[in-house]
């Protein structure tokens, strides 16, 4: 885990909301996270990754945070 993961990190409605899409769908291309703002620090934090196209993606790690939040 890197530094950026080991805070704690609260992640916005929108942030949440984004994540919530994310898990819905295979993979969102570049310009349509920009059409729906996605945060840069989602993909910072290791919640989503980029697929081999290019695409993003929501890791495991972005799927437990919306676990934890709807917990």
């Amino acid at each position: 885990m890197d530094a950026n993961n080991t805070a704690h990190f609260e992640p916005t409605v929108d942030e949440l909301a984004i994540l919530k899409q994310m898990e819905l769908v295979s993979s969102m291309t570049l310009s349509a996270s920009l059409r729906k703002h996605l945060s840069g620090r989602l993909y910072q934090r290791g919640y989503l990754a980029r697929t081999p196209e290019g695409n993003l993606t929501i890791t495991q790690s972005g799927r437990d945070l919306v676990r934890r939040a709807e917990g």
